[in-house]
């Protein structure tokens, strides 16, 4: 564990997999690009849960099609009727009916590591 974080085994080969066998460890460079990637994906989570948050207004741990409707119409009033029924059946993976946190996060981190 370091400052809280346990990386899993797959990062740490990753890691190791980089070091130089010539050397005893990787540079210090190297150490802080991990670290800020690392920070910077916990920094996106966090605004994802407070955005959820945000729309789960009767604190369900769970968002529903009126939340949905509700929320598109103060953030974009202008947009058709039709969208947050289309984006909620889209985020909706397993089609219960709810979007969990997980459906939510998986939605909005949907296109992330392209490019």
């Amino acid at each position: 564990m370091l400052f809280g974080y346990k990386p899993s085994k797959m990062e740490a080969d990753s890691v190791m997999s980089s070091v130089n066998p010539k050397t005893s460890g990787i540079l210090l460079e190297e150490f802080l690009t991990i670290v800020r990637k690392k920070k910077e994906a916990q920094l996106f989570r966090n605004e994802i849960r407070h955005i959820f948050t945000a729309f789960d207004r009767h604190y369900r741990g769970y968002l529903t099609l009126e939340d949905f409707q509700k929320a598109f119409k103060q953030v974009a009033p202008r947009l058709p009727e039709r969208l947050p029924l289309e984006v909620f059946r889209e985020v909706d993976q397993d089609s219960d009916g709810h979007v969990s946190f997980k459906d939510f996060e998986y939605a909005m981190n949907y296109g992330q590591n392209e490019a």
